[in-house]
């Protein structure tokens, strides 16, 4: 630790990280468990990317926002999990500050462009179902790229102010941190001073990068559920709410866990469970969402089932 120049302060140069677990056979445990996950969301979302490059039924705006979602999942999940299973095996679990804040702002910006985005793709759907005549027209490839571009731009903007808030606070000790990866709930326990105000900025933050878009969501899908009751055969009604179903149950567990975390109150915040939701959402749903889409996407599975045959064919003509 350093002396602040000009304050009787200390300041913290490197945090510990206590992990998910100090049994030394739970962390290697833990090391092929988030091994497996890791791989399997990389080749699960390197997947999608590719299916939906090759198959040409499949570039349409929906598709294109899949894409970017899968990339985002690819990147959300490398910046957290790789360095949790170097950790896994190390005797001694520290990151220096500079690579904690890093690492806080990466995951930060990638998490908000999550959130637009799943909004984004709410509207998309809207558009499709409720004024399918206009689809082309509203959606068109300039718009797909505008608004992915917000997406992105306006996550890792609206994150910089929650990293800004959360650095600007004196860290002087203790430079425990229990937990796996750094977050701005856990750096703020750490502060030196009082974090009211600190927290009371990432609040609305939260509220603008959560909850608006969740309201764009939400009303998305009631226009959508008024439209699909009207369509008279059984069948179409299905068929248009398949297209939905992929994106409901991403948003759902995305969403819930995530404002579940940021939005509670801290006197009910408990370290463990912290960690629980947080693999949850860094971990896991980045390795399931291709699975959900792939599984309930019919136009998917049939991209998959027709580049697999191409491949056989290939390979039985070599």
């Amino acid at each position: 630790m350093n002396t602040m120049t000009g304050a009787n302060l200390t300041s913290v140069t490197e945090f510990l990280l206590l992990g998910l677990s100090s049994d030394p056979q739970i962390q290697t445990s833990l090391f092929i468990v988030f091994l497996i996950i890791y791989i399997t969301t990389l080749a699960g979302n390197v997947l999608i990317i590719i299916i939906v490059r090759v198959d040409s039924h499949l570039r349409t705006p929906m598709y294109f926002f899949l894409t970017n979602l899968s990339f985002l999942e690819i990147c959300y999940s490398s910046a957290i999990v790789p360095k949790a299973m170097v950790h896994f095996l190390a005797e001694r679990k520290t990151i220096s500050f500079s690579e904690c804040a890093a690492q806080m702002y990466i995951a930060l910006s990638l998490g908000e462009t999550e959130c637009i985005l799943l909004g984004v793709m709410a509207y998309d759907r809207y558009v499709a179902i409720c004024h399918p005549l206009h689809y082309t027209v509203i959606m068109s490839k300039r718009m797909c790229f505008m608004m992915a571009g917000a997406s992105w731009t306006g996550g890792f903007l609206m994150s910089l102010v929650d990293t800004a808030f959360t650095l600007r606070l004196p860290y002087c000790g203790p430079n425990k941190m229990n937990h796996f990866v750094c977050e701005v709930p856990v750096i703020l326990r750490l502060a030196c001073m009082d974090t009211q105000t600190t927290e009371l900025i990432i609040f609305l933050v939260a509220v603008v990068v959560l909850l608006i878009p969740f309201f764009l969501i939400l009303v998305s899908y009631l226009h959508i559920i008024s439209t699909v009751l009207k369509i008279r055969s059984a069948e179409g009604r299905h068929k248009a709410f398949s297209t939905c179903a992929s994106h409901i149950i991403v948003v759902t567990l995305f969403y819930g866990t995530i404002i579940f975390m940021y939005m509670r109150p801290k006197s009910s915040h408990s370290e463990e469970q912290d960690k629980i939701i947080t693999v949850f959402y860094t971990v896991v749903t980045p390795m399931l969402n291709p699975m959900i889409y792939s599984l309930k996407n019919k136009e998917v599975k049939g991209a998959f089932r027709k580049a697999i045959g191409r491949n056989k064919c290939k390979f039985q003509v070599t």
